[in-house]
């Protein structure tokens, strides 16, 4: 690894309109196992200039069986997908929660994909389908992130926290960031740039007002930024383009599932491809990634890597893992195979198996909205949500490395 260079992460709001489409699938997901904890749930959502369309696949007792919608179910959905563009804070003529077209397009799940999928009297459950997952950690930040990407994130959460409560009048919920820092010897340095593009209130584009826009981001990075990455080499871009009035799904269309590096590790890490909103814990794309995460950040938390990636392969149908793959990056203190090696004789992981998975964390719960946006990774547990962000593998990691 080069000891010198520059990185960039960048992240997006929960106003973007891939992340309110995000949002609104894992709010389908979060309603369906509040109803029904194994319930089997595939929900893409698109957003564009006043309308969502849901489509996908879904399974779940009392809800939807035999072909047929429970009385009101259908309701619910609708009220769930207005809810969730209500909270974000969409009510533009171009995008408003209440005056919207809606569709919803969903269906039962096909029934070759149950049969790999559901455990059989001779048979574990199966994955959801084939793929690769990986996991990451890094010492770069107190949350085991990329500074690049965990800074990026904590920008856009504290623009919207003032922006819902009203600190920041002239924000608009669509908004990206994008921060470049210099790393030394592998540890970063500085912050050369920081981009940030905002929708904002009309008329703050120019002038006082755009002064005012200007001095608040500036403000909002040197609080999020430790103190020492600022200096006079830092560059700011702050609406580069001069004005975003129109934003949001008005200004773009969005799609479920096409921020999976912002949702992940900002590049600095691989990514298997899968994305993880609107799917149920069945899918080891969303769960396969959890437990990587997990593992990879129970690494380094217990001192045995200073840098950690996992890849995790599976084939639809089939329980056990097809590999797994510990990289330390050279900064392990004992061998990568013999991490390899404590993980798989570690019983309370189940083998890793989508089972395994999903009773370890806890995931058959309807704990998903929050993850679709501000990332999946480097959040804070709390009671139930963001379980694959604990450090209670430590021990065990310890006592199978003997």
């Amino acid at each position: 690894m080069r000891n010198s260079y520059l990185f960039t992460s960048e992240s997006v709001s929960e106003g973007h309109p891939d992340k309110v489409s995000d949002q609104i699938s894992d709010a389908i997901v979060d309603l369906f196992l509040a109803k029904d904890p194994e319930a089997r749930v595939a929900c893409e959502t698109l957003t564009t200039t006043q309308l969502v369309v849901l489509a996908g696949e879904i399974r779940c007792k009392g809800v939807y069986e035999n072909g047929q919608w429970a009385p009101g179910a259908l309701e619910e959905i609708e009220q769930t997908v207005r809810n969730t563009v209500r909270e974000i804070g969409y009510e533009q003529d171009g995008f408003h929660w209440k005056t919207l077209t809606f569709e919803n397009h969903l269906h039962g799940q096909s029934a070759h994909i149950a049969q790999g999928v559901d455990a059989g009297e001779n048979k574990d459950e199966g994955a959801g389908d084939q793929g690769i997952m990986f996991g990451f950690a890094c010492d770069e930040t107190p949350d085991l992130m990329p500074a690049t990407l965990y800074y990026s994130h904590k920008i856009l959460e504290r623009m919207a926290a003032d922006r819902h409560s009203g600190a920041a009048p002239f924000l608009e919920p669509d908004t990206k960031s994008q921060v470049t820092l210099r790393f030394a010897n592998g540890k970063p340095v500085s912050a050369t740039a920081i981009v940030v593009s905002t929708q904002h209130a009309k008329g703050y584009d120019a002038g006082d007002k755009e002064a005012e826009l200007k001095a608040y981001v500036k403000k909002i990075v040197a609080e999020v930024l430790p103190a020492d990455l600022l200096s006079d080499e830092t560059v700011y871009h702050i609406n580069p383009t001069g004005s975003f009035e129109i934003g949001g799904p008005d200004g773009d269309a969005g799609l479920t599932g096409r921020k999976i590096i912002v949702d992940t590790y900002g590049g600095a890490a691989p990514h298997g491809g899968g994305a993880f909103s609107g799917k149920d814990p069945t899918k080891v794309d969303r769960s396969a990634a959890y437990i990587a995460r997990y593992l990879a950040k129970n690494i380094v938390a217990a001192g045995l890597a200073k840098r950690c990636t996992i890849q995790l392969a599976y084939a639809i149908g089939v329980a056990k893992p097809l590999s797994l793959y510990v990289d330390t990056h050279g900064t392990g203190t004992v061998e990568d195979g013999a991490i390899e090696q404590a993980i798989n004789a570690i019983d309370k992981l189940g083998g890793l198996t989508p089972r395994g998975i999903r009773t370890h964390l806890g995931l058959n719960k309807p704990i998903y909205r929050k993850t679709a946006a501000y990332g999946h990774f480097g959040r804070q547990p709390e009671g139930d949500f963001f379980p694959w962000e604990k450090t209670d593998l430590v021990a065990d990691l310890k006592a199978a490395l003997g």
